[in-house]
């Protein structure tokens, strides 16, 4: 009894708090900060070598809690027609490559998610949580051209992968 108590009310207060906590820099139209990182397929990515398609690029708390299962579900459920749209998927948490290995094959995840463990990236995209020691749920879309075209720094895990889906379609045509 307690512990249905308890899980629902941590997932409200991280969810509060990353908002609170939030420090956004970024705008539509910068240029999406550059940088590499591992991928749970034990590579290394950088985000440029995604140039010529859309990156939805997603930032996320913690692998396999409640909200962020919610969110990666449903990316993966809608997958298709985000790459219908000309576009790839890349996710980026705190934790490690092994976490984000493990999370993968339990959830049938099919694209790229990267360990962000030194905090470096979560902290040039302006959406690390020090009090949490994690990254805040924020997206952002970015074009072909490496620049941000749109941001969503308050995220519904629920309906996101449908919000991110109406962005694209609404942005074809607009490649540059």
């Amino acid at each position: 009894m307690i512990r249905r108590l308890i899980v629902p009310t941590m997932v409200l207060l991280l969810g509060i708090s990353s908002i609170a906590s939030a420090k956004i820099t970024l705008k539509d139209g910068d240029k999406a900060p550059n940088f590499a990182l591992r991928g749970n397929d034990g590579k290394m990515h950088k985000l440029s070598s995604f140039r010529g398609q859309y990156v939805v690029l997603y930032f996320y708390p913690k692998d396999e809690t409640p909200g962020c299962t919610t969110e990666a579900c449903s990316f993966r459920d809608d997958l298709s027609a985000i790459t219908k749209e000309g576009a790839k998927v890349v996710g980026v948490s705190v934790q490690d490559v092994a976490s984000h290995k493990a999370f993968t094959k339990k959830y049938g995840l099919d694209f790229l998610l990267l360990a962000d463990s030194h905090k470096k990236v979560v902290k040039m995209y302006g959406v690390y949580n020090a009090k949490w020691q994690m990254a805040n749920r924020v997206t952002f879309i970015i074009n072909p051209k490496g620049r941000i075209v749109k941001i969503y720094p308050n995220v519904d895990p629920k309906v996101h992968a449908e919000q991110v889906i109406a962005e694209l379609k609404s942005l074809d045509g607009k490649k540059g």
